[in-house]
């Protein structure tokens, strides 16, 4: 149930923060609102999945600021994200706005926007945060498509051209199906030679997962259902409906635990989490007790990148999180949305450093991309991982 908290004069700017990595933020001027999700699969992969938009209001996901022009800026900010995250909400009422929330919430000012959300981001922040060093990563080039091969070809290049690369993160592709991790697909090569050769290299050898969802034809889901969330829905991923890995059941979390401690045997030390969102669908405290048993089996000295993860609740979990869209979709002519990308990841600059190192997503520098000086001059200024 939602309880006004504050009663002020529609002036100025409203900042909204989203529930996930891929979440709208924006900042609202008076008289404008929020926008929905444009149908059910984005409500549940993209917005908050059991908080719709309501109609005619500003709607944001613990952290909500009204800044008039003249200042002060006044922010207000779930105080325990680990276990609740609060709507917020601004509603206009003729010429006043009333803000109203569902659960705890705290209050800060600043002098305007910026200050005060740093002020939010001093409360919520952690006490260290991780150096990540710049990286490659296969996703935009080769896609679902890569091989051990392709990742060997550029561990060379990076030495043969002195790159200032130390991390090199194998992207989706690899795997046999989604869930079954352990698995390659026919053609791939081999995970242990991919790491041992990054590793000779003496680079940091990364690997990506959607630790948390689970094919339906995978056989994780064909040998074992009762390790799955019973009736669970994580929205159409690569064509088909995805299942939810219950890691609250004891066999499914030692399933979990065993998969990370076997890449950490064989050398990975830097593991990009994505799809996060499906393991707060069942809750908080199962999302929170699946990364628990991540970060347990790979070491607090491995890096952890956050990607499509409820962002408050994800303070103190991993080392970076992904703070915008995805840089490119998966078609022959993509091309960046550098507005959007600029957009999203400025506005969210004030958790870097404080909450985790902010991940805008890579550069592509290839030719045939259009607008790629411009995202790299973003990108330079930014301060966060790239």
């Amino acid at each position: 149930m939602f309880r006004a908290i504050a009663d002020l004069e529609v002036a100025g700017q409203v900042y909204a923060e989203g529930w996930q990595s891929w979440s709208p933020v924006r900042i609202h001027r008076a008289g404008e609102v929020s926008e929905r999700a444009p149908d059910e699969r984005a409500q549940k992969t993209e917005w908050r999945p059991d908080k719709p938009v309501a109609e005619g209001v500003i709607q944001a996901e613990g952290v909500l600021v009204v800044a008039p022009p003249d200042g002060p800026a006044r922010a207000w900010f779930s105080p325990r994200p680990s276990s609740e995250v609060a709507t917020l909400r601004a509603a206009p009422d003729r010429d006043r706005l009333v803000i109203s929330a569902d659960g705890p919430v705290e209050q800060v000012q600043g002098a305007d926007l910026a200050a005060v959300l740093a002020a939010v981001g001093d409360r919520l922040g952690v006490r260290n945060v991780a150096h990540i060093p710049p990286g490659w990563c296969s996703w935009s080039y080769y896609f679902k498509h890569v091989t051990e091969a392709d990742v060997m070809e550029n561990v060379d290049a990076v030495g043969r051209l002195s790159l200032p690369i130390e991390i090199v993160q194998l992207d989706d592709g690899y795997e046999a199906d989604i869930g079954d991790w352990l698995e390659v697909r026919p053609g791939f090569g081999s995970l242990e030679r991919v790491a041992d050769r990054v590793r000779e290299a003496g680079m940091l050898p990364g690997i990506w997962t959607a630790p948390f969802l689970v094919g339906p034809g995978s056989t994780l889901a064909t040998r074992r259902p009762e390790w799955l969330v019973a009736d669970s829905d994580a929205g159409t991923h690569w064509n088909r409906p995805m299942r939810i890995l219950d890691v609250t059941h004891p066999a499914a979390a030692e399933h979990l635990t065993n998969i990370f401690r076997t890449f950490a045997g064989w050398g990975f030390s830097y593991y990009k989490l994505d799809f996060l969102y499906a393991g707060a669908i069942p809750g908080l405290d199962a999302y929170r007790e699946g990364m628990r048993l991540i970060r347990d089996a790979v070491g607090s000295e491995s890096i952890i990148l956050a990607c499509g993860a409820p962002i408050l609740p994800s303070i103190g979990l991993c080392d970076a999180m992904r703070v915008g869209p995805d840089v490119l979709q998966e078609t022959p002519d993509a091309q960046l949305d550098v507005e959007n990308l600029v957009w999203t990841t400025g506005l969210r600059r004030w958790m870097n450093g404080r909450l985790w190192v902010n991940d805008p997503d890579h550069l592509v520098a290839r030719p045939e991309i259009k607008d790629r000086e411009a995202w790299a001059a973003h990108l330079e200024g930014y301060g966060g991982q790239a």
